[in-house]
């Protein structure tokens, strides 16, 4: 059974900053994708940013410049280096995996909340 498991969310000042990471285990086939995604109180699930196999990267505009995704592909894991965090980044943080077979799981999610 394919399990994600998100850690290194938190409480943080503006400005500051978090890294979360997902590990994922379970399963012998290769990852295509790995991605972060949130969901604010109120709103839809939104993409962060996501890798590909061959470490290409999307961003969504609003954390450009200020968030790095990275991957160790021996470990399984990804992930999310947030800096300057805004009040605006609170939300919880899921990450979700694609296989190269074309399945998809998400991980529990967990708490980021950027206040003074």
């Amino acid at each position: 059974q394919v399990q994600l498991v998100e850690s290194g969310g938190g409480v943080v000042q503006p400005g500051g900053s978090l890294r979360l990471s997902c590990v994922v285990s379970g399963s012998i086939f290769r990852i295509n994708t790995m991605g972060w995604y949130r969901q604010a109180p109120g709103k839809q699930r939104e993409l962060v940013a996501d890798i590909t196999s061959g470490n290409s990267t999307n961003y969504a505009d609003s954390v450009k410049g200020r968030f790095t995704i990275s991957r160790d592909n021996a470990k399984n894991t990804v992930y999310l280096q947030m800096n300057s965090l805004k009040p605006e980044d609170t939300g919880v943080y899921s990450c979700m995996v694609t296989y190269y077979l074309g399945m998809q799981y998400w991980g529990q999610g967990t708490q980021v909340t950027v206040s003074s």
